[in-house]
């Protein structure tokens, strides 16, 4: 009897190891983000920041399936339902309202932390900001409600500007909100607005060619993850115009754009990566508040100002957080 319990010790023993090894898979964080690699490289190391910050790293202790849209919103339901089929443990829906969408309709189980949404309350996303109640929640970041202060801001840089033009991605939900809210503030500033339509990389190119044929003397690039996949490509067109223009993010303007008003991007995706890490190790995103931003930029290029012939106001230069000269 005692060699048989023996026995029967030894194979529960030998079997212990396998346990544990399956209670220890390495989670998986799945981020669906609705621009490009390129466009969110910065903003992803921001992300593993938060994370590092928890005691997580890729590769180490913590895996990371990635899927792109390229700015193909219309990809993301998809993208979602693979990596749903993958289980991931985490869902970082990445890049505006679209991919946080795309999530929640794919699962109610996993848990989501989403970025850069003006106000997830709106459509359902969360229940309150408080107190979100399902399986989302993440930072809030202001985007479209930020257009009119960075079109305030266009207006002082570039006073003879009488037509203004707004860059607008007509692929989003709100692109009727986000155009009127931005024509009743050029209308109080008493500029005339012109709406150009792009998204795609060949209407980009097509909305500065009609920006100078009807006469627009300063550009506002309007808030859309899209644009901030393209940012290169939309700088360098402002500087071959020589246009005068303003971006929502600090990366355009250190690539060579004239300004850059917002909040901080890469300190918001360090957030999320914090919230990411504290979901793993078992908080719920029901309980956990959504975030809101607490650092804003207001970024100038003195060499661009130059090169488009711009005396820039002393007073708009003491209000700036960064100059680049």
């Amino acid at each position: 009897m005692k060699r048989r319990a023996f026995v029967a010790a030894m194979a529960a023993g030998a079997a212990w190891p396998v346990v544990v090894h399956a209670q220890k898979r390495q989670p998986i964080i799945g981020v669906l983000a609705s621009a490009t690699p390129a466009a969110f490289d910065r903003f992803l190391a921001g992300f593993h920041a938060g994370l590092a910050e928890t005691g997580f790293a890729e590769g180490r202790n913590l895996a990371i399936e990635l899927r792109w849209a390229h700015g193909r919103y219309d990809r993301l339901p998809g993208l979602a339902a693979e990596l749903v089929a993958l289980k991931v443990d985490l869902i970082l829906a990445s890049g505006g309202a679209p991919p946080a969408f795309a999530a929640k309709a794919a699962t109610s189980t996993i848990p989501i932390v989403f970025t850069a949404i003006s106000d997830p309350r709106e459509g359902g996303l969360v229940e309150s900001l408080n107190r979100p109640g399902g399986n989302l929640t993440g930072v809030t970041i202001l985007t479209m409600e930020l257009d009119s202060k960075r079109l305030e801001l266009l207006c002082t840089l570039a006073p003879g500007a009488k037509v203004v033009a707004a860059l607008a991605n007509p692929n989003r939900s709100d692109f009727a909100k986000q155009t009127q809210d931005v024509r009743t503030s050029a209308a109080a500033f008493g500029r005339e607005l012109v709406v150009l339509r792009a998204g795609t990389e060949a209407e980009i190119d097509e909305a500065f060619t009609a920006l100078t044929a009807r006469g627009a003397g300063a550009l506002a690039v309007l808030a859309d993850p899209y644009f901030t996949s393209r940012r290169e490509q939309i700088v360098a067109l402002a500087a071959q115009h020589r246009v005068p223009a303003i971006y929502q993010w600090r990366e355009f303007t250190t690539i060579g754009g004239l300004a850059s008003y917002g909040p901080s991007i890469t300190d918001a995706y360090r957030q999320a990566g914090i919230y990411a890490g504290r979901i793993l190790k078992g908080e719920k995103p029901a309980v956990l508040p959504v975030l809101q931003p607490t650092k804003f930029e207001f970024v100038l290029n003195l060499r661009t100002a130059k090169a488009l012939n711009l005396d820039v106001p002393d007073p708009l230069l003491a209000r700036a957080d960064e100059v680049i000269e």
